[in-house]
């Protein structure tokens, strides 16, 4: 399969991978930047790119949100890809000054992954979705994770993938504690992924037309 040969180097040790520029983020995110950087395609890279920044919001969850903390987020993907990356994003690209700042440590463990693609960080979202008690927070949190592993395995596995594999992921990655109707998913495009916003309807500006009076033209 694709994406045996995209995860290869997942069996190597750290003697024989490169330094990881930014401990806090781990090495599958550091792998995602790189692939990213190097898509053809400015507006599928700034998709990706966007999709990323999201995880790593995820990661840190420490950290407020907020102007400051997005720019921040983003200034560390650059900083990943190299200076690199080259996107469209909502902040300049940060000058190389800004790698005197030292990482957070990064704890690692000896967790053997299901699915290697997502990676550890996909698979501590799961087990706190699975914490979630309020219902609807727990479908928003579902419908999230689907969105984000959806663009995950596109990007390692060069193809797309049908809602229902990812949906089935969720539910064994959270030993069945997880799941969404299928069908609702499919119809509503639950799981496209994140910076693809789906158009809104503009009802707000509908609403007032019947009976109103016609829009003259100019004098």
């Amino acid at each position: 399969m694709i994406a045996n040969n995209a995860m290869n180097n997942q069996h190597e040790y750290n003697t024989g991978r490169p330094e990881l520029i930014l401990k806090e983020y781990g090495r599958n995110i550091q792998k995602l930047v790189n692939y990213v950087r190097d898509i053809k395609e400015d507006e599928k890279r700034k998709e990706y790119s966007y999709t990323l920044v999201e995880l790593m919001k995820l990661i840190n969850p420490a950290l407020k949100d907020g102007n400051e903390f997005n720019q921040k987020l983003w200034d560390d993907l650059f900083i990943i890809s190299g200076f690199d990356l080259e996107v469209d994003g909502p902040y300049p690209k940060p000058p190389p000054e800004v790698l005197t700042r030292k990482p957070n440590k990064l704890e690692y463990n000896n967790h053997k992954l299901k699915y290697k693609h997502y990676g550890r960080n996909i698979e501590l979202l799961i087990q706190q979705a699975v914490e979630i008690k309020d219902e609807q927070k727990q479908k928003d949190a579902i419908i999230y994770l689907g969105r984000l592993m959806r663009s995950f395995y596109g990007i390692w596995n060069k193809e797309a993938v049908d809602e229902e594999v990812i949906l089935n992921h969720i539910i064994e990655l959270s030993n069945g504690k997880l799941s969404i109707d299928l069908k609702i998913v499919k119809e509503q495009n639950l799981f496209e992924p994140t910076y693809k916003e789906r158009p809104r309807r503009s009802g707000g500006n509908n609403i007032k037309r019947r009976g109103g009076k016609r829009r003259k033209s100019n004098n």
